[in-house]
Parts: C-alpha cells; sequence; structure tokens
C-alpha cells in the first residue's frame, strides 16, 4: 500500500486542494520520518517542528477557505519544503554550517524563503551544508553527514547534500537546494533525483547575501522533473534591488507547463565528454551515462553530435580565484576565525593574495566564456540547443573520501576533479539541470548533465520531461524508503 512519502509533491498539493488530504497530516508525516531516519541519513542541521506545524495549521486553514470561494491556491499549498541551511527563516537558527554561527538565529527571511511563505509551503527544518557551501560533499562539525540513502557509507555530495538526502530518503517531497558550482546538480546526481540551477537572476539571491559574483543562485531538488518545475515558479522573479534579472517567460505561462510537455521541435544536441579540467579522467561509470543518454535522445528523434574540444585550465583557475575571494568576504563573528575548518581556512587564505585587478580578470573571464559558449556552441538558427555531459567525473564518493584536513590545497584539487563540468554553468550564468537516467551495476545513481542557453530553463524542462517519460526514475527506490 502507497504510503504519503510515495506521492509527488504535485500530487500531494493537489489532494490538499481537493481536502483529501491535510497538510497536518502530511507536515505529521514527514516529521515521524525524520525523527526516525535522519540520525542515519544527516539531512537536517535544524528541524522545525513547531514551525512545521504551525505553517501546515494555516495552510489547512486557507484550503478550506479556498474550497469554499473557489480561489486559487499554489500547486505546492501545504506540501512540506525544507530549506538549505545557507538561506535564512527569521527565528529559525542558520548555522551556515559552521561552529562560528551555532547560535545564530536571524530576524529576516531571504527572498527565497518570503516566496516559500507566500505559496503556502510548510518548512520541516533547515538542510545539512558544510561550512559556507564550500566543499563539494556535506560533512560539518555541526551535523553528522549527509549520505546517499542509496549506499549510506557514501556522500550526499555538496553542498546541498542535506536537501538531496531528505529528498531521496523520503523525509521531503522536494527541498530548496542553492549551487554556486554545482552545488544542486552533484548531490542530485549522487542522489539519483532532478536539480535545475536556473539561469543568473532567475531567482533572487537578497536581501541580505547577494552574490556580488554571479556564481550562486537558489533553485529546487525534487524526485520529479514537474516537481522541480513547479518549485522553480514557487522560488522565481526578481525582488527589488536585484543585480540580476533573467527574462521573465510569457505572461500566462510557467515551468510546469513546459514539463508538461516534450520539446515541440527535434533538438540539436552536442555532447561533450573531454572533462574541461587537464589531467582529469572520466570513469566508465559516468562515460558509460552519458553514452547512454546520447542514445535515448537520439531514439527520441534528438540530433546528437559527439565533440572533443581542447582541454583548457583558464575557467578553473577563474572560478578558483574568484571562489578564495568569496570564502574570504563572509563575515565572521569576531574572535571566530579559529572555529573555521581547515578548508575554510586555506580559501580564505587564497582569498587574501587575490589582488583587485586579478578578481576583475577572472570576473571578465566569466563573461567572456558565456559570450563564447553562445557564439561558438548555442547560437540560435545555426549552432546546438542543448548541451550534453556527465554531472560528475566519478561516481559517487565515500564519506570522508574528498575531505583532507591535512592539506586543503589537495582536497580544493581533488573536489575540482570530481566536479569538472559543473562549474561552466555558474560561470557562464546559464541553466543546467541534472537527471538520474543511469545507475551502475553496483546500484549507485550517476547523474548526466543538460546545459541550454541563458534565460531557456524551459527548453530544458520540457526535454527533461520527454527524457522521464521515456526512462521513468521514480520506480527507483533506496532501501531507507
Amino acid at each position: 500500500m502507497a504510503e504519503l512519502h510515495d506521492l509527488t509533491a504535485l500530487e500531494q498539493g493537489k489532494a490538499v486542494r481537493e481536502g483529501t488530504l491535510s497538510p497536518v497530516e502530511i507536515t505529521e508525516h514527514y516529521l515521524e520520518r525524520i525523527d526516525r531516519l535522519d540520525a542515519g541519513l544527516g539531512a537536517f542541521i535544524t528541524p522545525a517542528a513547531e514551525l512545521a506545524r504551525k505553517q501546515a495549521s494555516d495552510a489547512e486553514s486557507q484550503a478550506l477557505s479556498a474550497r469554499r470561494d473557489g480561489s486559487e491556491l499554489s500547486p505546492l499549498h501545504g506540501v512540506p519544503v525544507p530549506v538549505k541551511d545557507l538561506n535564512l527563516v527569521a527565528g529559525v537558527r542558520c548555522t551556515f554550517g559552521s561552529q562560528a554561527f551555532v547560535d545564530h538565529i536571524p530576524d529576516v527571511d531571504d527572498h527565497v524563503v518570503t516566496k516559500l511563505r507566500a505559496a503556502g509551503t510548510v518548512m520541516l527544518g533547515k538542510t545539512n551544508t558544510p561550512e559556507f557551501g564550500l566543499p563539494c560533499y556535506t560533512e560539518n562539525r555541526v551535523a553528522p553527514p549527509a549520505r546517499t540513502p542509496w549506499d549510506l557509507d557514501r556522500s550526499a555530495g555538496g553542498s546541498s547534500g542535506g536537501a538531496a538526502a531528505a529528498v531521496a530518503g523520503g523525509l521531503a517531497p522536494l527541498a530548496h537546494g542553492s549551487d554556486g558550482g554545482g552545488s544542486i546538480r552533484i548531490p542530485s546526481s549522487v542522489c539519483g533525483l532532478y536539480g535545475i540551477k536556473p539561469s543568473r537572476g532567475r531567482v533572487s539571491g537578497g536581501p541580505v547575501q547577494h552574490d556580488i559574483s554571479g556564481l550562486s543562485t537558489s533553485g529546487p531538488i525534487a524526485r520529479t522533473v514537474a516537481d522541480a518545475a513547479a518549485l522553480l515558479d514557487v522560488l522565481s522573479g526578481t525582488m527589488p534591488g536585484d543585480p540580476y534579472g533573467a527574462p521573465a517567460l510569457p505572461p500566462g505561462e510557467s515551468f510546469l507547463d513546459h514539463a508538461r510537455r516534450h520539446p515541440a521541435e527535434r533538438l540539436r544536441v552536442v555532447s561533450l565528454l573531454t572533462p574541461p579540467v587537464p589531467g582529469v579522467e572520466l570513469h566508465p561509470d559516468c562515460r558509460a551515462a552519458a553514452d547512454d543518454a546520447t542514445s535515448l535522445l537520439r531514439e527520441l528523434g534528438h540530433h546528437v553530435d559527439e565533440v572533443d574540444l581542447p582541454v583548457d585550465d583558464s575557467v578553473r583557475r577563474a572560478f578558483t580565484a574568484v571562489w578564495d575571494v568569496m570564502a574570504l568576504t563572509r563575515p565572521l563573528p569576531p574572535g571566530s576565525d579559529e572555529l573555521l575548518e581547515p578548508l575554510t581556512r586555506h580559501l580564505r587564505e587564497c582569498g587574501t593574495r587575490v589582488s583587485g585587478r586579478e578578481f576583475a580578470d577572472a570576473l571578465y573571464a566569466f563573461r567572456m566564456l558565456g559570450q563564447l559558449v553562445e557564439d561558438a556552441l548555442l547560437t540560435r538558427g545555426t549552432g546546438y540547443d542543448v548541451i550534453l555531459t556527465p554531472t560528475l567525473a566519478q561516481p559517487p564518493a565515500l564519506v570522508g573520501e574528498l575531505r583532507n584536513d591535512a592539506d586543503p590545497a589537495a582536497e580544493f584539487a581533488a573536489m575540482a576533479a570530481f566536479t569538472p563540468f559543473t562549474p561552466l554553468y555558474n560561470a557562464t550564468g546559464q541553466p543546467a539541470v541534472s537527471l538520474p537516467l543511469h545507475w551502475s551495476a553496483e546500484g549507485l545513481p550517476i547523474g548526466v548533465m543538460l546545459g541550454g542557453r541563458y534565460g531557456e530553463e524551459t527548453t530544458l524542462i520540457s526535454l527533461s520531461a520527454e527524457l522521464e517519460e521515456a526512462r521513468p526514475w521514480t520506480g527507483r527506490r533506496p532501501s531507507v524508503w
């Protein structure tokens, strides 16, 4: 017999609107699962049961009123959506994954949280993240490591590892994540989920923590394409003070609409399998995942060219310079430097050695890279519509495998080798998605990534929905399910 967590987020929302399920019932179901299972998954840093119950009760009252007067509700009204612990929720502890902030309770919501409240979602708690979201794993000193439910010896990835562990483990139907170098797509890949990194400016980063580099954005992590698209609808939209703004959808359209239709035409796809970081080898499982996706795309009638581009280390160097500076600019409580983890201290030290000219040159390199990708690969009418790569260069890593407290420089190099494909889209600002189309012989999820033109998440979402229909993945369940 199906349980509540077997339902998709949209199915739960529909049941709430029709009155066959209560937001209170749904919320209690997930709170019980968090209490029972999270010790082994490490999905949450701070559960927020009291707030969740209050929001669920309010959502139930609003749903009753809507049924009486026929008013419209969000497709995700009454649906639980936890928030990553890099974002502020007024009155709820926000640690940023750091011992330096274990007692930090903000008094303001980030704009993404304002939008989640307005949509009637229920905030189950703050999901696990590494310190300041800097590594591509989720291990810190304030909570247990986040683990993929497909193999509890392995990491859930990062930095949205807690969000992905929650969704893949059935502790939440979908989750808010953020992505500055792959932090939605990496955990989606290793946890067998679908994740969207939106275009730069699609989702507001304010009002407190605007990312001046333009690398980072919030986005959805979900089990299905439609659930992720619905959450992207909720999160999207500029707010006063935003430095960027992606082109809005035409009036009356939603990302969810595009998740319910296939691409209107045959797409041209370019497959790039050579890792752009020098010396990095692509694991056979990751190559097999991309090859399998290529075959499926061709079966569906799309044109795929496989191209080898020359390896150029300039992107990695520019990304590293900006990453170091952004680590350094994170404000700290006075006297808390000694509480930071070795990697954080290393990156902040490196940031002190990046000159203003070098920082500006790196940002300029990002803009030129975006122009180059659009001109060389994605020119409308003459180029490709979509770029296909593996999401990662390696299968899911063991907990602790990437971490190297004794040599943080070596750790950062290992992370670059693990995630050579994902930072491109943070540098250019283009949208990208990770799809769970492949599992290894060991039963581990291996994601593939699709990237598209700036502002054209709709193409990626429609193509993802077509691939999901052709090769459904939600029937696969980890043992903790």
